[in-house]
């Protein structure tokens, strides 16, 4: 994983308005609860008393208490009060856990994964999906390292044979380019495939048509991406990492052109039924790949359509080198 980075871990609704809750993401088993304003908080979910679970306490005067011996900490991981000790006790600055800076935006749960400094970038997200749109989801567990996962969705030139019966009907297995354009850390790929007739060469990068014209997908680094079906229909997808041999997959559709309650209801049903249906076709193949992450230097003998896959785990590795330090 990457360091100093907003990490899209959980869906807001996991987090409910009361209790404690506990996930492993990033490789951490963690605990997740509200405050008093209904602000996410986030620390480390063991006891650094004796080992206990915290989110198998309950929540006191707005801190997670301990179930063993009542310890109580604070968003920042500090014990509060120690109640074997009396609670006017000043308690030393050893007894504390780590935690990290947790918000909860466009429906999602972020943390940021790193040092904690006053000034943090933005949450990254794709501006045409911030209004105007509805949206319906569902999540998946795949066993495999976030990478892998988000590459599978960078994969132009799989569509006709894992989704030849749904959305690679058609046999356009012949590929151009595919055109690629970063912007700090958002990359988007230009795509167009074709029948191969058998006379037709695949056009280069360089020898496609203008991008307008042309189908588009984007990822932001580190963990979500983003499929432009169309001007009002889009798929939208955040991979948060588990650990380094697992994800969870929040997968929603988009969709603007239906606002009517109820109906827009029907809709997001179906649009997330049917994504469900490409995913589980996706995932068939991907779990069977090794190994269970990617890296620059590995031993897969790339193609020039996998060029969206090459820039990822280049920028990848570019990230992991400036802050995993």
């Amino acid at each position: 994983m990457i360091r100093n980075q907003w990490y899209a871990v959980l869906d807001s609704k996991e987090v409910p308005k009361k209790g404690i809750v506990s996930f492993m993401r990033l490789g951490e088993k963690l605990a997740f609860w509200r405050d008093k304003d209904n602000k996410i908080a986030c620390i480390f979910d063991k006891c650094c008393h004796r080992g206990a679970s915290i989110s198998a306490g309950k929540i006191i005067n707005g801190h997670p208490q301990c179930p063993f011996h009542g310890f109580e900490y604070d968003k920042t991981g500090k014990v509060v009060v120690i109640p074997a000790n009396g609670k006017n006790t000043t308690v030393p600055p050893r007894y504390k856990v780590n935690s990290y800076i947790a918000k909860e935006k466009y429906g999602l749960i972020w943390i940021f994964w790193g040092e904690k400094k006053e000034n943090l970038p933005p949450i990254p997200f794709f501006e045409d999906l911030k209004s105007n749109f509805y949206y319906s989801q569902i999540k998946d567990h795949w066993p495999m390292h976030y990478t892998r996962c988000i590459e599978n969705q960078m994969d132009v030139v799989h569509v006709p044979f894992v989704h030849h019966n749904t959305i690679g009907k058609g046999g356009k297995t012949l590929v151009y380019g595919p055109k690629v354009k970063w912007d700090n850390n958002k990359l988007t790929w230009y795509v167009k495939n074709l029948v191969d007739d058998g006379k037709t060469k695949a056009k280069s990068a360089k020898e496609m048509e203008d991008e307008k014209d042309l189908f588009s997908l984007e990822i932001i680094m580190p963990n979500i991406w983003h499929n432009i079906i169309a001007d009002k229909v889009r798929v939208f997808a955040a991979f948060a990492p588990i650990d380094d041999e697992n994800t969870m997959i929040y997968l929603r559709f988009y969709q603007s052109f239906m606002p009517i309650w109820g109906i827009r209801q029907i809709i997001g049903f179906f649009g997330k039924l049917y994504s469900k249906i490409i995913l589980n076709q996706d995932k068939r193949v991907v779990v069977t790949q090794l190994p269970k992450y990617t890296t620059m230097k590995m031993d897969e003998k790339l193609i020039a359509g996998d060029r969206p896959i090459a820039e990822f785990r280049k920028k990848n590795e570019q990230l992991i080198n400036e802050n995993n330090t």
